[in-house]
Protein backbone atom coordinates (compact mmCIF):
# COMPACT_ATOMS: atom_id res chain seq x y z
CA UNK A 1 0.00 0.00 0.00
CA UNK A 2 1.24 3.47 -0.91
CA UNK A 3 -0.47 5.70 1.65
CA UNK A 4 -0.24 9.45 1.25
CA UNK A 5 0.74 11.52 4.30
CA UNK A 6 -2.18 11.96 6.69
CA UNK A 7 -2.69 15.71 6.47
CA UNK A 8 -4.50 16.19 9.76
CA UNK A 9 -2.00 14.19 11.78
CA UNK A 10 1.00 15.87 10.13
CA UNK A 11 -0.53 19.30 10.83
CA UNK A 12 -1.14 18.54 14.50
CA UNK A 13 2.17 16.72 14.97
CA UNK A 14 4.20 19.94 14.82
CA UNK A 15 1.65 22.18 16.58
CA UNK A 16 -0.67 20.40 18.99
CA UNK A 17 1.61 19.99 21.99
CA UNK A 18 3.22 23.43 21.81
CA UNK A 19 0.08 25.53 21.24
CA UNK A 20 -1.12 27.34 24.36
CA UNK A 21 -4.81 27.11 23.52
CA UNK A 22 -6.52 24.25 21.69
CA UNK A 23 -9.64 25.45 19.88
CA UNK A 24 -9.94 22.74 17.24
CA UNK A 25 -9.95 19.51 19.25
CA UNK A 26 -12.29 16.82 18.00
CA UNK A 27 -12.65 15.02 21.32
CA UNK A 28 -14.39 15.84 24.59
CA UNK A 29 -12.69 16.91 27.79
CA UNK A 30 -10.86 13.86 29.03
CA UNK A 31 -11.21 12.12 32.37
CA UNK A 32 -8.45 11.18 34.77
CA UNK A 33 -8.13 7.59 35.95
CA UNK A 34 -9.18 8.78 39.40
CA UNK A 35 -12.33 10.43 38.02
CA UNK A 36 -13.22 7.37 36.04
CA UNK A 37 -12.54 5.04 38.96
CA UNK A 38 -14.77 7.16 41.19
CA UNK A 39 -17.75 6.14 39.07
CA UNK A 40 -17.39 2.51 40.19
CA UNK A 41 -16.70 1.68 43.86
CA UNK A 42 -14.74 -1.46 42.96
CA UNK A 43 -12.74 0.06 40.10
CA UNK A 44 -9.42 0.21 41.94
CA UNK A 45 -9.70 -3.43 43.01
CA UNK A 46 -10.51 -4.48 39.45
CA UNK A 47 -7.47 -2.68 38.10
CA UNK A 48 -5.09 -3.99 40.75
CA UNK A 49 -6.26 -7.56 40.25
CA UNK A 50 -5.87 -7.34 36.49
CA UNK A 51 -3.60 -9.80 34.73
CA UNK A 52 -1.25 -8.06 32.30
CA UNK A 53 -1.08 -10.88 29.81
CA UNK A 54 -2.51 -11.03 26.31
CA UNK A 55 -6.21 -10.30 25.91
CA UNK A 56 -8.80 -11.75 23.54
CA UNK A 57 -8.21 -10.80 19.91
CA UNK A 58 -11.81 -9.66 19.54
CA UNK A 59 -11.81 -7.93 22.94
CA UNK A 60 -12.59 -9.01 26.49
CA UNK A 61 -16.06 -10.62 26.69
CA UNK A 62 -17.19 -8.12 29.35
CA UNK A 63 -16.17 -5.19 27.20
CA UNK A 64 -17.82 -6.63 24.10
CA UNK A 65 -21.03 -7.17 26.07
CA UNK A 66 -21.00 -3.54 27.21
CA UNK A 67 -20.40 -2.29 23.68
CA UNK A 68 -23.13 -4.55 22.27
CA UNK A 69 -25.59 -3.08 24.77
CA UNK A 70 -25.23 0.28 22.99
CA UNK A 71 -27.02 -1.23 19.97
CA UNK A 72 -30.48 -2.69 19.48
CA UNK A 73 -29.71 -5.82 17.45
CA UNK A 74 -26.03 -6.60 18.05
CA UNK A 75 -24.64 -9.50 20.03
CA UNK A 76 -21.29 -9.45 21.89
CA UNK A 77 -19.72 -11.87 19.39
CA UNK A 78 -20.51 -9.34 16.63
CA UNK A 79 -18.18 -6.78 18.22
CA UNK A 80 -14.45 -6.62 17.43
CA UNK A 81 -12.42 -4.32 19.66
CA UNK A 82 -9.56 -2.34 18.10
CA UNK A 83 -6.82 0.09 19.06
CA UNK A 84 -8.88 3.23 18.44
CA UNK A 85 -10.97 4.00 15.38
CA UNK A 86 -8.08 4.24 12.93
CA UNK A 87 -7.15 0.56 13.24
CA UNK A 88 -10.82 -0.38 12.87
CA UNK A 89 -11.07 1.58 9.60
CA UNK A 90 -7.89 -0.11 8.39
CA UNK A 91 -9.01 -3.65 9.20
CA UNK A 92 -12.46 -3.18 7.71
CA UNK A 93 -11.14 -1.76 4.45
CA UNK A 94 -8.55 -4.52 4.09
CA UNK A 95 -11.08 -7.22 4.94
CA UNK A 96 -13.88 -5.93 2.73
CA UNK A 97 -12.23 -4.48 -0.37
CA UNK A 98 -10.20 -5.69 -3.34
CA UNK A 99 -8.37 -3.78 -6.09
CA UNK A 100 -10.84 -2.58 -8.68
CA UNK A 101 -13.76 -2.31 -6.26
CA UNK A 102 -15.72 0.92 -6.34
CA UNK A 103 -16.19 2.81 -3.06
CA UNK A 104 -18.35 5.90 -2.49
CA UNK A 105 -17.17 8.10 0.39
CA UNK A 106 -18.94 10.94 2.19
CA UNK A 107 -16.89 14.15 1.70
CA UNK A 108 -15.36 16.00 3.46
CA UNK A 109 -14.41 13.43 6.06
CA UNK A 110 -11.56 11.83 7.96
CA UNK A 111 -8.85 11.17 5.40
CA UNK A 112 -8.43 7.44 5.97
CA UNK A 113 -12.05 6.76 4.97
CA UNK A 114 -11.10 7.54 1.37
CA UNK A 115 -7.32 7.14 1.43
CA UNK A 116 -7.15 3.50 2.50
CA UNK A 117 -9.52 2.32 -0.27
CA UNK A 118 -7.51 4.36 -2.79
CA UNK A 119 -4.26 2.81 -1.57
CA UNK A 120 -5.81 -0.65 -1.87
CA UNK A 121 -6.40 -0.04 -5.57
CA UNK A 122 -10.10 0.80 -5.36
CA UNK A 123 -11.84 3.39 -7.47
CA UNK A 124 -13.05 6.03 -5.02
CA UNK A 125 -15.90 8.43 -5.73
CA UNK A 126 -16.29 11.30 -3.29
CA UNK A 127 -19.91 12.03 -2.35
CA UNK A 128 -19.70 15.79 -1.92
CA UNK A 129 -21.50 18.03 0.54
CA UNK A 130 -21.42 21.82 0.82
CA UNK A 131 -22.23 24.54 3.32
CA UNK A 132 -24.62 26.08 0.80
CA UNK A 133 -26.72 22.88 1.10
CA UNK A 134 -26.24 22.83 4.89
CA UNK A 135 -23.88 19.87 4.44
CA UNK A 136 -26.76 17.57 3.51
CA UNK A 137 -26.08 14.26 1.77
CA UNK A 138 -28.27 13.88 -1.31
CA UNK A 139 -29.46 10.28 -1.84
CA UNK A 140 -30.13 11.08 -5.52
CA UNK A 141 -26.42 11.84 -5.98
CA UNK A 142 -25.65 8.50 -4.35
CA UNK A 143 -28.04 6.65 -6.64
CA UNK A 144 -26.33 8.15 -9.69
CA UNK A 145 -22.87 7.27 -8.33
CA UNK A 146 -23.58 3.58 -7.72
CA UNK A 147 -22.19 1.30 -10.41
CA UNK A 148 -21.84 -2.41 -11.10
CA UNK A 149 -18.61 -2.67 -9.07
CA UNK A 150 -19.69 -0.57 -6.09
CA UNK A 151 -18.65 -2.61 -3.08
CA UNK A 152 -19.04 -0.14 -0.21
CA UNK A 153 -20.63 3.18 0.73
CA UNK A 154 -18.92 5.12 3.54
CA UNK A 155 -20.73 7.73 5.62
CA UNK A 156 -19.92 9.67 8.79
CA UNK A 157 -22.82 10.55 11.08
CA UNK A 158 -22.83 12.60 13.25
CA UNK A 159 -20.39 14.26 10.90
CA UNK A 160 -16.90 15.62 11.44
CA UNK A 161 -15.87 18.33 10.63
CA UNK A 162 -19.30 19.95 10.18
CA UNK A 163 -21.54 18.67 12.99
CA UNK A 164 -24.19 17.65 10.42
CA UNK A 165 -26.77 15.06 11.35
CA UNK A 166 -29.05 13.44 8.75
CA UNK A 167 -32.80 13.23 9.06
CA UNK A 168 -34.31 9.78 9.54
CA UNK A 169 -35.72 9.79 5.96
CA UNK A 170 -32.27 10.62 4.54
CA UNK A 171 -30.60 7.80 6.45
CA UNK A 172 -33.38 5.40 5.50
CA UNK A 173 -32.93 6.33 1.83
CA UNK A 174 -29.18 5.63 2.04
CA UNK A 175 -29.81 2.25 3.69
CA UNK A 176 -32.42 1.37 1.05
CA UNK A 177 -30.03 2.15 -1.79
CA UNK A 178 -27.34 -0.03 -0.21
CA UNK A 179 -29.80 -2.85 0.40
CA UNK A 180 -31.10 -2.79 -3.20
CA UNK A 181 -27.64 -3.78 -4.47
CA UNK A 182 -26.30 -5.67 -1.42
CA UNK A 183 -23.62 -2.99 -0.96
CA UNK A 184 -21.74 -2.71 2.31
CA UNK A 185 -22.63 0.44 4.26
CA UNK A 186 -19.83 1.56 6.59
CA UNK A 187 -20.91 4.22 9.08
CA UNK A 188 -18.38 6.18 11.12
CA UNK A 189 -20.43 6.85 14.27
CA UNK A 190 -17.74 8.01 16.68
CA UNK A 191 -19.88 11.01 17.77
CA UNK A 192 -23.08 9.05 18.25
CA UNK A 193 -24.46 9.89 21.69
CA UNK A 194 -23.54 13.58 21.43
CA UNK A 195 -26.74 14.75 19.74
CA UNK A 196 -27.72 18.06 21.35
CA UNK A 197 -31.35 16.95 21.36
CA UNK A 198 -31.60 13.27 22.23
CA UNK A 199 -34.74 13.02 20.08
CA UNK A 200 -32.50 13.53 17.04
CA UNK A 201 -30.47 10.39 17.75
CA UNK A 202 -30.76 7.92 14.89
CA UNK A 203 -30.40 4.15 15.00
CA UNK A 204 -26.93 2.83 14.32
CA UNK A 205 -26.47 1.62 10.75
CA UNK A 206 -25.60 -1.87 11.99
CA UNK A 207 -29.08 -2.01 13.56
CA UNK A 208 -30.78 -0.87 10.36
CA UNK A 209 -29.07 -3.09 7.80
CA UNK A 210 -27.72 -6.64 7.79
CA UNK A 211 -24.70 -5.50 5.73
CA UNK A 212 -24.22 -2.33 7.75
CA UNK A 213 -21.07 -1.78 9.80
CA UNK A 214 -20.89 0.73 12.66
CA UNK A 215 -17.64 2.23 13.92
CA UNK A 216 -17.38 3.42 17.53
CA UNK A 217 -14.59 4.62 19.79
CA UNK A 218 -13.95 5.76 23.35
CA UNK A 219 -12.04 8.85 22.13
CA UNK A 220 -14.67 11.28 20.88
CA UNK A 221 -18.02 11.11 22.65
CA UNK A 222 -16.51 9.71 25.84
CA UNK A 223 -13.36 11.85 26.03
CA UNK A 224 -11.12 8.83 26.67
CA UNK A 225 -8.73 8.99 23.73
CA UNK A 226 -5.80 7.75 25.81
CA UNK A 227 -7.43 4.35 26.25
CA UNK A 228 -7.01 3.70 22.50
CA UNK A 229 -10.14 1.58 22.39
CA UNK A 230 -12.44 1.49 19.37
CA UNK A 231 -14.65 -1.15 17.81
CA UNK A 232 -16.55 -2.42 14.81
CA UNK A 233 -20.09 -3.75 15.11
CA UNK A 234 -20.56 -6.24 12.24
CA UNK A 235 -23.53 -8.61 11.89
CA UNK A 236 -22.13 -10.26 8.74
CA UNK A 237 -20.28 -13.22 10.27
CA UNK A 238 -17.98 -13.83 7.32
CA UNK A 239 -16.93 -10.18 7.19
CA UNK A 240 -16.33 -10.13 10.95
CA UNK A 241 -14.10 -13.20 10.60
CA UNK A 242 -12.06 -11.51 7.87
CA UNK A 243 -11.73 -8.34 9.98
CA UNK A 244 -10.24 -10.39 12.82
CA UNK A 245 -7.87 -12.13 10.42
CA UNK A 246 -6.53 -8.73 9.35
CA UNK A 247 -6.26 -7.64 12.99
CA UNK A 248 -3.93 -10.59 13.57
CA UNK A 249 -1.41 -8.61 11.50
CA UNK A 250 -1.86 -5.30 13.34
CA UNK A 251 -2.24 -5.10 17.12
CA UNK A 252 -3.45 -8.71 17.63
CA UNK A 253 -5.17 -7.63 20.86
CA UNK A 254 -5.80 -4.55 22.96
CA UNK A 255 -4.23 -3.32 26.20
CA UNK A 256 -5.70 -5.11 29.22
CA UNK A 257 -5.80 -1.95 31.45
CA UNK A 258 -7.43 -0.01 28.62
CA UNK A 259 -10.09 -2.66 28.18
CA UNK A 260 -10.77 -2.69 31.92
CA UNK A 261 -11.12 1.11 32.10
CA UNK A 262 -13.26 1.18 28.95
CA UNK A 263 -15.58 -1.41 30.49
CA UNK A 264 -15.93 0.72 33.62
CA UNK A 265 -16.62 3.80 31.49
CA UNK A 266 -19.32 2.06 29.48
CA UNK A 267 -20.97 0.82 32.66
CA UNK A 268 -21.51 4.53 33.37
CA UNK A 269 -21.77 5.83 29.81
CA UNK A 270 -24.86 7.94 30.49
CA UNK A 271 -23.05 9.87 33.24
CA UNK A 272 -20.05 10.48 30.97
CA UNK A 273 -22.15 11.57 27.99
CA UNK A 274 -24.26 13.83 30.18
CA UNK A 275 -21.21 15.70 31.46
CA UNK A 276 -19.74 16.01 28.00
CA UNK A 277 -22.95 17.24 26.36
CA UNK A 278 -23.36 19.83 29.11
CA UNK A 279 -19.89 21.19 28.42
CA UNK A 280 -20.49 21.24 24.66
CA UNK A 281 -23.75 23.14 25.08
CA UNK A 282 -22.11 25.77 27.28
CA UNK A 283 -19.20 26.22 24.86
CA UNK A 284 -21.48 26.32 21.86
CA UNK A 285 -23.59 29.02 23.49
CA UNK A 286 -20.44 31.08 24.09
CA UNK A 287 -19.41 30.62 20.47
CA UNK A 288 -22.83 31.64 19.18
CA UNK A 289 -22.58 34.83 21.22
CA UNK A 290 -19.10 35.41 19.79
CA UNK A 291 -20.42 35.08 16.23
CA UNK A 292 -23.54 37.15 16.92
CA UNK A 293 -21.26 40.00 18.01
CA UNK A 294 -19.39 39.76 14.68
CA UNK A 295 -22.16 39.09 12.13
CA UNK A 296 -20.14 39.93 9.02
CA UNK A 297 -16.89 38.23 9.92
CA UNK A 298 -17.80 34.53 9.83
CA UNK A 299 -20.16 32.12 8.09
CA UNK A 300 -21.22 28.73 9.39
CA UNK A 301 -23.94 26.13 9.54
CA UNK A 302 -24.63 25.48 13.24
CA UNK A 303 -23.90 21.87 14.20
CA UNK A 304 -26.56 19.53 15.56
CA UNK A 305 -24.32 16.91 17.18
CA UNK A 306 -20.74 16.21 18.15
CA UNK A 307 -17.90 18.46 19.22
CA UNK A 308 -16.97 20.28 16.01
CA UNK A 309 -18.17 22.68 13.33
CA UNK A 310 -16.81 24.19 10.12
CA UNK A 311 -16.55 27.99 10.28
CA UNK A 312 -15.48 30.23 7.38
CA UNK A 313 -13.73 33.53 8.15
CA UNK A 314 -14.75 36.29 5.73
CA UNK A 315 -12.23 37.52 3.20
CA UNK A 316 -9.59 34.84 3.82
CA UNK A 317 -8.00 33.42 0.68
CA UNK A 318 -5.27 31.28 2.30
CA UNK A 319 -6.79 29.43 5.23
CA UNK A 320 -3.56 27.69 6.24
CA UNK A 321 -1.72 31.01 6.45
CA UNK A 322 -4.63 32.41 8.46
CA UNK A 323 -4.38 29.55 10.98
CA UNK A 324 -0.62 30.03 11.27
CA UNK A 325 -1.12 33.76 11.94
CA UNK A 326 -3.66 33.03 14.66
CA UNK A 327 -1.31 30.51 16.27
CA UNK A 328 1.70 32.81 16.06
CA UNK A 329 -0.07 35.86 17.50
CA UNK A 330 -2.34 34.27 20.10
CA UNK A 331 -1.21 30.69 20.75
CA UNK A 332 -4.67 29.49 19.65
CA UNK A 333 -4.60 26.37 17.46
CA UNK A 334 -7.25 26.16 14.74
CA UNK A 335 -7.41 23.43 12.12
CA UNK A 336 -7.54 24.49 8.45
CA UNK A 337 -10.24 22.80 6.44
CA UNK A 338 -7.66 21.94 3.80
CA UNK A 339 -6.70 18.85 5.81
CA UNK A 340 -10.15 17.50 4.83
CA UNK A 341 -10.65 19.19 1.46
CA UNK A 342 -7.83 20.99 -0.35
CA UNK A 343 -10.25 23.63 -1.66
CA UNK A 344 -11.69 24.51 1.75
CA UNK A 345 -11.64 28.05 3.12
CA UNK A 346 -12.99 27.06 6.54
CA UNK A 347 -11.51 26.16 9.90
CA UNK A 348 -12.60 23.41 12.24
CA UNK A 349 -13.65 24.63 15.66
CA UNK A 350 -13.91 22.17 18.58
CA UNK A 351 -16.30 22.77 21.51
CA UNK A 352 -15.61 19.78 23.71
CA UNK A 353 -13.00 21.03 26.17
CA UNK A 354 -13.06 23.18 29.30
CA UNK A 355 -10.34 25.45 27.93
CA UNK A 356 -12.57 26.58 25.06
CA UNK A 357 -13.55 29.83 26.77
CA UNK A 358 -9.94 30.93 27.25
CA UNK A 359 -9.11 30.03 23.65
CA UNK A 360 -12.13 31.94 22.37
CA UNK A 361 -11.15 35.04 24.32
CA UNK A 362 -7.69 35.12 22.76
CA UNK A 363 -9.04 34.33 19.31
CA UNK A 364 -11.45 37.25 19.70
CA UNK A 365 -8.53 39.58 20.34
CA UNK A 366 -6.99 38.49 17.03
CA UNK A 367 -10.25 38.89 15.12
CA UNK A 368 -10.98 42.34 16.55
CA UNK A 369 -7.49 43.64 15.80
CA UNK A 370 -7.30 42.25 12.26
Amino acid sequence: MQLRPFRLERYYDVREFTARYMMSASDCETWTVAELAALAPNAADRLLALSLGYTHTAGHPDLRARIASLYAHVQPDEITVHAGAQEAVFTFMNAALEPGDHVIVHHPAYQSLAEIPRALGCNVTLWPTAAAERWELDPDVLRDAIGPRTRAIVINTPHSPTGWLPSAPTLDAIVSLARERGILLFSDEVYRGLEYDERDRLPAVVDLYEHGVSLGVMSKAYGLAGLRIGWLAVRDGDLARRVRQVKDYTTICSSAPSECLATIALEHHRDILSRNIGLIRDNLAAFRAFLDARPTQFAWVPPRAGTVAFVEPAGVTDIERYCDLVLDRTGVLLLPGTVFDETSSAVRIGFGRRSFGDALEHFGEFVDQA
